[in-house]
């Protein structure tokens, strides 16, 4: 086994080993295992001991910020009011002032009462309470052994923890699932108790000895499910979900959020009555030992659990699933299944766990038909409109500057406080807002934002040069709404750099200081804090480059946004090569003439995506070698090499487009999860990738090939492996979706923009697509 060892946080101390129900699908009393009969009824004082002992050696090595301890059973109450506080009362002070301790009880709420309430309420102890639906789907399992039915108790139990009082200590209700039981009928009776979360569960069972499937369908207990999730949503989802909240979060890039589905690794160990500690609680299902380790609290660490094979094996991820579910398209949502229900005891398939869930049809059902029926609701508006991407990475930049604010705790020094009490007054007035957004929109904002947000999560406090943007942003807002507001901005080597407008020339270099930018009625005009009255730089309207002013030039006016071409900004290095400083005159007049020729040609040969691009695209920074290159963040920036011809601009233009609106879009909404190190071969290139390198490729071939289907050799091939692969999310399969439409009709057309000025073809240029730009030889 390989990989770091997983250290528990979750730990379940069986505190009684007998139960007060004779539930007929118990893994405990009526599957394999039946070590029940050797434990003792209830915990030890020394096995109480022992593992607190144990739990705080094991949060301090690891340096645990909390631990969550279930007590269970059997039925945990039956071990009594006295034996539950000694549990929490030895717990709770082994682990004071190492890590927060989170108690829970699981019980079948038979025997709960305001006094164990009261107990729990003490100790801060959250019940769970295991309840099957209605009375007739509950008492199809859970009864007494005399045969009485458990419900009426059952409910009792479940207002006590509604009671006012009591609703803090609320966990929510466990269900087990049963076929033979009418959904919607089970969905109601939980909805109808108002619990804070429900959590369904599949029977356990192997397959060995699988579950009972009554009309003989492969997927009885995704349909079941299904239609649970109907209801569900037809009832404004009344209350969470676990099952279906995991499988909506995998489907979206994140987490699983239960242990049955998805391949995060087991964090989980069992600490029987008498001590003994052992794996997930499940495994009795299979067989007898299965769950066992050798170890106990009274000789063993939990490190050395944590290190056991059996452990292990459920640690390791994609690795850890058979060869088929490593296969599988699903695979991250369902993560194989609950371990337990991989188990076959012959050798036909690999024999012990190496094995897909016996459940396997269910779960790809399930995962499928919540994909589908949520699809068009969950997926990201930023993949269906260019406004509403633009509208989400605004969003995101005010947020990224609204956390650095909050993180500062008015620690940001008097240039950040003045200049955040200045965007306050700017932001009050409707054109003072809208120029606050401009700027904020510059694509070199994210830049230092993300910067000084590193700097303090690093402890490192603020830069200096982050306050000094915000107040230069503050100001650059300021003089294009025209609000006559006197901001202090901090200058160094002699330039002002005013974002989106341009630098003023305060000095040479080495010279720096603090200066005031103040708007007029007819420009701006900007004064050094120790310099005499009357000797302030006054910069007009459209004012030319000269001695005291380097303006950013305008590379197209329309359509809106302005095209820039920013060779000013200080924080414009944020591309693999490196940038230019400030272009001569004539350099700039190449540049504009070029861009005027390369977006006439995109304009002619591929309109919607030229049309898309001239509305996302506001910032080209020229750069000293290479070809095209988005930024490090959003879609608004491009670098670009030296100009040659205007083809290879559009080339270059086309292709920087793609690679920025897919970084963008990856910024806003998940499109693949992150897995480790799953690769991919592509259908043009021999070495494995990464499955974003993939997509990346995918991507930009399929926007190339908009204009020469040559460029389109294996994209549909590769657009089946990028929708079955296991990363792509719901929004992943959105933007796959979207760029079938793309090239839809695209490979009949070969040949139709020969000739137009683009085509690579026979006109000495050549186009090489790698992982990181595209460059021109």
């Amino acid at each position: 086994m390989t990989g770091p060892l997983v250290p528990f946080r979750e730990f379940v101390l069986k505190v009684h080993s007998r139960c007060d129900l004779a539930c007929d699908h118990c893994y405990v009393y009526e599957h394999a295992d039946q070590s029940w009969l050797t434990r003792p009824k209830v915990i030890s004082d020394e096995a109480i001991s022992w593992t607190a002992r144990r739990l705080a050696e094991h949060a301090t090595t690891h340096a645990l910020p909390s631990v969550t301890v279930i007590l269970h059973g059997g039925e945990p109450l039956l071990a009594g009011p006295a034996r539950l506080r000694r549990v929490c009362e030895e717990l709770g002070s082994a682990l004071n002032g190492i890590a927060e301790l989170d108690l829970r009880i699981h019980t079948n709420g038979v025997q709960l009462s305001p006094r164990y309430l009261d107990l729990f309420d003490e100790f801060h102890v959250r019940v769970g309470i295991s309840l099957d639906g209605d009375r007739a789907a509950n008492d199809r399992h859970r009864r007494y052994a005399d045969g009485r039915s458990s419900h009426p108790m059952v409910l009792r139990a479940v207002g006590l923890l509604r009671e006012e009082r009591y609703r803090h200590l609320d966990l929510g209700l466990l269900c087990t699932v049963d076929i033979h039981n009418d959904p919607v009928a089970v969905h109601d009776a939980l909805a109808a108790l108002e619990p804070p979360l429900v959590d369904f569960l599949l029977p356990h069972a192997t397959w060995d000895e699988p579950p009972p499937r009554p009309d003989g369908s492969p997927t009885a207990y995704a349909a079941w499910l299904l239609t649970v999730f109907d209801r569900w949503t037809e009832q404004g989802r009344p209350m969470p979900v676990r099952m279906f909240a995991s499988v909506l979060s995998s489907l979206s890039g994140g987490p699983s959020l239960t242990e049955s589905l998805g391949l995060a690794p087991t964090d989980l160990v069992v600490i029987e009555t008498d001590g003994t500690l052992e794996q997930v609680d499940s495994l009795k299902s299979a067989y007898e030992g299965a769950a066992a380790t050798g170890f106990d609290v009274f000789r063993n660490t939990f490190d050395e659990v944590a290190a056991h094979p059996g452990v292990r094996a459920r640690q390791l991820g994609l690795a850890g699933v058979s060869e088929t579910c490593r296969r599988c398209p699903v695979v991250r949502s369902c993560g194989g299944g609950l371990y337990t229900h991989r188990y076959r005891s012959d050798d036909t398939s690999g024999g012990g766990f190496d094995n897909p869930s016996v459940y396997c049809d269910d779960l790809a059902a399930l995962i499928r038909g919540i994909e589908e029926r949520t699809a068009a609701a969950t997926g990201s508006p930023a993949l269906r409109s260019p406004d509403a991407l633009l509208a989400a990475h605004q969003d995101l930049t005010r947020t990224l500057l609204a956390v650095v604010h909050d993180t500062l705790g008015g620690r940001g020094g008097a240039l950040w406080d003045d200049a955040w009490r200045l965007a306050a007054a700017i932001e009050a007035d409707a054109s003072g807002a809208d120029a606050l957004d401009a700027v904020l929109a510059h694509p070199y904002t994210r830049t230092w934002l993300v910067d000084a947000l590193a700097d303090l999560d690093a402890g490192r406090g603020i830069a200096e040069p982050a306050a000094e943007r915000l107040a230069a942003t503050v100001a650059a807002a300021a003089v294009r709404a025209r609000l006559d507001l006197p901001v202090p901005v901090a200058y160094r080597d002699g330039g002002l750099h005013l974002p989106t407008l341009g630098t003023v020339v305060l000095g040479g270099p080495g010279e720096g200081g603090t200066a005031v930018v103040r708007a007029t009625g007819d420009g701006f005009l900007v004064r050094p804090r120790d310099a005499a009255p009357g000797t302030e730089v006054r910069i007009a309207p459209d004012e030319p480059e000269g001695p005291h002013w380097l303006p950013v030039r305008v590379l197209r006016r329309s359509p809106a946004p302005a095209l820039l071409l920013d060779d000013l900004d200080p924080l414009r290095a944020c591309f693999d090569a490196p940038v230019t400083g400030r272009l001569p005159i004539e350099g700039a007049e190449t540049w504009a003439h070029r861009i005027a020729e390369a977006w006439a040609l995109l304009t002619d040969a591929v309109p919607d995506q030229a049309a898309e691009a001239a509305r996302t695209l506001t910032t080209l920074t020229p750069l000293t070698t290479g070809g095209a290159a988005p930024g490090r963040h959003g879609p608004g920036a491009l670098g670009a090499g030296p100009v040659t011809g205007a083809r290879e601009l559009a080339l270059g233009l086309l292709s920087g487009f793609r690679r920025a609106k897919l970084r963008a879009l990856g910024e806003v909404t998940d499109l693949y999860a992150l897995d480790g190190t799953w690769e991919h071969r592509t259908p043009w290139g021999n070495d494995p990738v990464t499955f974003s390198r993939l997509l990346a490729e995918t991507y930009e071939r399929a926007g190339l090939g908009l204009y020469d289907p040559r460029f389109l050799t294996g994209v549909p091939e590769a657009l089946d492996m990028i929708e079955d692969a296991a990363e792509v999310t719901v929004d992943g399969k959105q933007l796959i979706a979207a760029v079938r439409k793309e090239i839809s009709g695209t490979r009949s057309t070969a040949g139709k923009n020969h000739g137009r000025g683009l085509s690579p073809a026979g006109r000495g240029t050549n186009v090489l697509v790698s992982d990181r730009k595209v460059t021109f030889e």
